[in-house]
């Protein structure tokens, strides 16, 4: 890799003096306790200093060149470059951001909407855009930076969160050749919303580098952050660098060594850089059971749905005292798996079914029908109090009637989607429905369930739940349906090779520990 970041003697010693004098200003004019709000501010927790140091440090290159900081919060990277400009949308932050960097320009106000507008271009770009979720991404803001980026080449989804957008509208800015290095979400190596930013990257820089840095650099929080370092805009890149590091400390260049991804090496990997750290060997291993023609993946054999969601689950599951005292039939309750946490061992018996009621747990589900006559008793329950607070709900006031739960299935299994070690794959032998909190499994080929169940706690089955699942934070790993249904699946006639079940749980465990799984 060509280290665009790399400065003559000269300028590395220009720069130094720079650096330190800027930030003994900043120190100067605004101290940490006059930031109204030190942590967060519209979804951005101001980032750590030896991280905002060496971001300026690789995108600065000259003492003449225009940094350029999207969304610059208190100023703490215009306050290491005297030629800076910065975009802030909240007025307290602005104005600390004037004090900690008095000679910066400071545009207040939408960036997305300045970046439209605006005709000034910048040799490069440095901070840590805000990590706002798409939900509350929304509005004209958001439909500005999704047009935007569009017309750019950058297609986002209504789904994606702000930073992405943020990024691409930040490089349309610069100068050719220009240079941009950010704080970046972990979610660029495995979320789907990623992708557009990631093709934008290789096809408009001749340089990328990410640095994923396993020891959390914001402590405070849950979600994981990279390190992004783009050189050369309006080139295109061979690769992407992919840097695993394990902490991060101050550093004046972007690293050089890592792992070589490609474009189709990205778009084998089902456009996720988080495989490749899972390790060559893992890989290679992984590439080739895939090929193999006895290998298949979940969704081949097996539908993968979500339970039913109610709309009020208080009132819809009731305890088997309070149907008792209601006296609702029991033909009109369903047994039900609530929440991951009653997915323990190798199946719901009705033993298992026997033990919650035992202890009164709420696990019966009204489960109504539009095209019966309800009776006395149930019509009686429903004009409760609760029930008359459960009818206003969002959900049930959409539906007709509003006490009949959709989507009510009785699976062959049930499937954790979210947990520490890797999702559960229980059978479902009482009889029970789910919830949304919990995946239905329905066979649907040749593979039966004891089959599917002996081979799911191999280390191989384990690292494919990793490679197609993804983290969520505090150590857990999620599994969406469509991630699901990617699980590959592997019986092997002749047995695996002492050597590939090494790798396969060398890669298994890298992968945990990037998630801070602490087994």
């Amino acid at each position: 890799m060509q280290a665009g970041g790399k400065l003559k003697t000269a300028n590395k010693e220009m720069l130094t003096d720079l650096f330190s004098s800027a930030l003994g200003n900043a120190q100067g004019n605004a101290r940490e306790g006059e930031v109204v709000d030190s942590r967060k501010l519209h979804g951005s927790y101001y980032t750590p200093g030896d991280t905002v140091r060496s971001l300026v440090r690789w995108a600065v290159r000259k003492q003449s060149d225009r940094l350029l900081d999207p969304s610059c919060g208190d100023g703490r990277f215009l306050a290491l470059h005297k030629r800076s400009v910065g975009v802030e949308q909240g007025p307290q932050a602005a104005s600390v951001a004037r004090c900690r960097a008095p000679w910066a320009l400071i545009h207040e106000g939408d960036f997305f909407g300045w970046a439209a507008s605006t005709k000034e271009r910048f040799e490069c770009a440095a901070g840590n855009p805000p990590f706002i979720r798409y939900q509350r991404f929304a509005g004209e803001v958001r439909q500005q930076a999704l047009d935007l980026c569009a017309s750019l080449g950058a297609p986002f989804s209504a789904l994606t969160s702000s930073w992405a957008p943020f990024l691409v509208a930040t490089a349309s800015l610069l100068k050719p050749g220009g240079r941009i290095a950010f704080v970046v979400p972990a979610e660029i190596g495995h979320a789907p919303y990623a992708i557009p930013l990631i093709e934008y990257l290789f096809h408009n820089f001749s340089t990328v580098c990410l640095v994923a840095v396993r020891r959390k650099i914001f402590r405070e929080l849950s979600e994981d952050v990279w390190l992004l370092y783009a050189d050369g805009f309006s080139g295109q890149a061979s690769h992407i660098l992919l840097s695993p590091q394990e902490t991060f400390s101050f550093s004046p260049e972007p690293p050089r060594a890592g792992i070589h991804v490609t474009i189709d090496d990205w778009r084998a990997w089902n456009c996720r850089l988080r495989s490749f750290l899972a390790g060559s060997e893992a890989r290679d291993i992984y590439a080739r059971v895939l090929a193999h023609e006895s290998t298949t993946r979940l969704g081949a054999v097996a539908q993968i749905g979500i339970g039913y969601v109610t709309g009020a689950n208080e009132f819809f599951h009731l305890r088997p005292s309070l149907a008792d005292k209601m006296d609702i039939p029991k033909s009109l309750l369903q047994p039900t798996v609530r929440n991951s946490r009653a997915l323990a061992g190798e199946s719901v018996t009705k033993a298992t079914l026997r033990e919650w009621v035992r202890s009164d747990a709420p696990v019966l589900l009204l489960r109504l029908s539009s095209a019966e006559t309800l009776p006395g008793s149930v019509r009686a329950y429903l004009d409760t109090a609760e029930g008359k607070e459960a009818r206003a709900s969002y959900k049930c006031r959409h539906r007709s009637p509003w006490y009949v739960v959709p989507d009510v299935i009785v699976p062959d299994a049930f499937l954790s989607y979210m947990s520490s070690s890797g999702p559960a794959l229980v059978a479902n032998q009482a009889g029970c429905t789910c919830t949304n909190s919990v995946h239905t499994v329905r066979l649907k080929g040749n593979m039966t369930l004891a089959d599917l169940q002996s081979i799911w706690p191999h280390p191989f089955t384990r690292l494919s739940c990793e490679i197609e699942g993804h983290p969520l934070g505090g150590g857990m790993l999620k599994v969406e349906p469509r991630e699901a249904q990617r699980i590959v699946l592997a019986r092997r006639r002749k047995g695996w090779d002492p050597h590939e079940i090494r790798s396969i749980e060398e890669g298994l465990h890298a992968l945990r520990s990037w998630r801070h799984h602490a087994a």
